[in-house]
């Protein structure tokens, strides 16, 4: 039986990590990607193989069409193709608008939005020839509500969550199903900077009264790559009732 393939952005920790984790030891052959932190995405690569799993990094900027084309190329290397794909790599920007750089937007869609749409459309000749295929997006709760000091992060997930439900058209006929997870406050290291005060008063704010957890988020991804075959073209809320 052929062992299913995936490919994870932005895996060297958070959300990313949890969902290698959870994907490996489900019998996945897992690809593991990031940018900077790569000392990191090798320590997970060495946990997973030393656990018996079946894992390779394929480090690089999936914000930059050239470093996605390189990723591929090392991934059709070992495999045909993938069978998931889990768009999460992801930074912010807290800030006014008008202190943003041309560079800073720049940075923040193309980490954010880019990534999802050079990533896609090179996992997606393998996908469509297969008549199969899942892409999850890793989106936010403020892609649908907007955040203050956070516009361009909030422009590029509400662009995602756009890309996810158009695509969800195109590919139907396909058997491929597009579908997005609009995170609210997860527990990463993106939300690490938060002081204990500051922390308690978010939660507070947070119908569930807590953050989510990257083993919450990872399950839900895990679930839509491996089940509702009907279900294409949304935009999941894990935001613990805040949207």
């Amino acid at each position: 039986m052929k062992r299913r393939t995936v490919l994870i952005t932005g895996a060297s920790r958070g959300i990313g990590r949890a969902c290698a984790l959870r994907f490996a030891r489900a019998g996945y052959f897992v690809f593991i990607n990031c940018k900077h932190s790569i000392t990191e995405l090798n320590k997970l690569k060495d946990q997973l193989l030393a656990e018996g799993h079946f894992c390779e990094a394929v480090p690089g900027d999936v914000g930059a069409s050239a470093d996605v084309a390189q990723i591929f190329h090392n991934i059709h290397e070992i495999c045909d193709g993938l069978d998931v794909l889990v768009n999460n790599a992801g930074i912010s920007y807290i800030g006014l608008l008008t202190d943003m750089t041309d560079q800073d937007w720049d940075t923040i869609l193309h980490t954010n939005l880019s990534s999802a749409f050079y990533c896609s459309r090179a996992a997606l000749p393998y996908m469509i020839s297969q008549k199969s295929g899942k892409i999850i997006n890793i989106s936010s709760m403020w892609g649908r509500a907007g955040a203050s000091c956070e516009a361009a992060y909030s422009a590029a997930k509400a662009g995602m969550n756009g890309l996810t439900m158009a695509l969800a058209k195109e590919l139907a006929p396909s058997n491929i199903q597009v579908n997005a997870i609009a995170c609210g406050v997860i527990d990463t290291v993106m939300n690490a900077g938060f002081t204990v005060e500051e922390r308690k008063a978010l939660a507070e704010e947070i119908p569930a009264g807590r953050f989510g957890t990257p083993e919450e988020a990872a399950e839900l991804v895990y679930d839509l790559a491996e089940n509702h075959p009907y279900m294409t073209g949304q935009v999941i809320g894990l935001d613990g009732g805040m949207i």
